[in-house]
C-alpha cells in the first residue's frame, strides 16, 4: 500500500507546500530592485527613478500598502507608474492613500487593461494555450464582453491634481532643478488602446533626456519606441511571469516579450538602434490567482547615470 500511494501522496503534499508558500508568504514578500542605466548626457548629474507597477489593488491589503507607502524614504528624483494599479473597483481610496506619499515626488503614468476593467474569473493555464497560439488580450482574442468598469477617471483626476503627468499616446514634460526630461507614452497595447502614430517623431530637442513609457511591452511598441531613437523604455504587465520554475525562470510573458526579457533590465533593438528595456515584474497579482512563485512582488529604483 505504501509502495502504491507514497509518490503520489508526496507530490500531493509538495503541491500544498508550494500553494501555501506562493500564496501565504511570497505574493506578500515585497523587494526594492535596484538598477544602473547608462543614458544620461556626459557630466550630467545621475537621477533616481522609481518605477512602481501592476500594484493590482484589493480592498484589505495593508502590508502592500504600508510598503508602497515606505518606498518615499528613497526619495527618487521622479516617479514612473506604468499601469494596472485596480485590481477592484472599490480600490481606487486605498490606491491613493498608498501612493499619497509617492505623490508628493514629480511623476507621471499610463494606465493598463485592469485600470479600464475589472479582472474576470479565468483558467490559469489559459495563459499557456495562449502563449502557444501566439494570442495575448485582445491582440488575437475576441473583445472582452460584460466586463465591470473601474472608476479610471478617479485615478487620472486624482493624479493629474497633484501635477503627475499623464501619458496615454502623448507627450510630456518633467522639469527637476534644472533638468528637463521628455516623456512619451503609449496607452494599453494589451487592449489595441495603442496610438503610436499621435507620438511618433522620436526624442524631444532641447530636454536633458527623453523616456518612452508603456504598460505592456508587446513588441511593436518596442520596435516603435527603440527605432525613434529613445534611450529607456518603462514597462510593466508581465508580473515577471508570476509563476516560475526554479533556475529556469517565467514560463509566459502574457505578451509577445520572450521570456528572457520578462523582467529587469535588457535591451531592445530595431532598425539598427538599440534602447535600454526595462520590464517591472510588479508588486500585485490578479484578484483571482493571488500567488507568486519564485517571482517576488517588487519595485525598481533606477539610477540613471551618463553614458560611458
Amino acid at each position: 500500500m505504501r509502495a502504491r500511494y507514497g509518490v503520489p501522496l508526496s507530490l500531493t503534499a509538495v503541491g500544498a507546500a508550494g500553494l501555501a508558500y506562493a500564496a501565504g508568504f511570497e505574493v506578500r514578500s515585497f523587494r526594492l530592485r535596484r538598477v544602473t542605466v547608462p543614458v544620461l548626457p556626459r557630466g550630467m548629474r545621475p537621477l533616481r527613478v522609481l518605477q512602481v507597477s501592476d500594484i493590482h489593488m484589493v480592498g484589505g491589503q495593508r502590508k502592500k500598502q504600508r510598503w508602497l507607502q515606505s518606498l518615499a524614504g528613497l526619495r527618487p528624483d521622479f516617479v514612473i507608474n506604468t499601469g494596472d494599479n485596480l485590481s477592484d473597483p472599490e480600490g481606487v481610496p486605498e490606491t491613493l492613500d498608498a501612493l499619497g506619499p509617492l505623490m508628493e515626488f514629480p511623476g507621471a503614468y499610463v494606465f493598463g487593461s485592469n485600470d479600464y476593467y475589472g479582472p474576470k474569473l479565468r483558467n490559469p493555464a489559459r495563459y499557456l494555450t495562449e502563449k502557444v497560439r501566439g494570442r495575448h488580450g485582445l491582440n488575437g482574442n475576441a473583445p472582452a464582453v460584460g466586463v465591470v468598469h473601474n472608476p479610471w477617471e478617479e485615478l487620472r483626476d486624482a493624479f493629474d491634481a497633484v501635477g503627475w503627468v499623464g501619458l496615454s499616446n502623448t507627450r510630456g514634460r518633467l522639469k527637476l532643478e534644472g533638468v528637463e526630461i521628455a516623456l512619451t507614452g503609449l496607452d494599453d497595447p494589451h487592449i489595441k488602446r495603442d496610438r503610436y502614430a499621435e507620438v511618433a517623431g522620436g526624442p524631444e530637442s532641447g530636454a536633458d533626456l527623453s523616456l518612452a513609457v508603456v504598460h505592456a511591452p508587446y513588441l511593436r511598441s518596442l520596435d516603435a519606441f527603440a527605432a525613434d531613437g529613445y534611450p529607456l523604455i518603462l514597462a510593466g504587465h508581465t508580473h515577471g511571469g508570476q509563476l516560475c520554475i526554479p533556475f529556469y525562470g517565467a514560463l509566459v510573458t502574457n505578451c509577445d516579450l520572450d521570456t528572457r526579457r520578462v523582467k529587469g533590465l535588457s535591451t531592445h533593438t530595431a532598425d539598427g538602434r538599440t534602447s535600454f528595456l526595462h520590464v517591472s515584474a510588479g508588486c500585485g497579482t490578479n484578484r483571482y490567482t493571488p500567488v507568486r512563485f519564485a517571482c517576488p512582488p517588487e519595485a525598481t529604483l533606477l539610477t540613471l547615470t551618463a553614458k560611458e
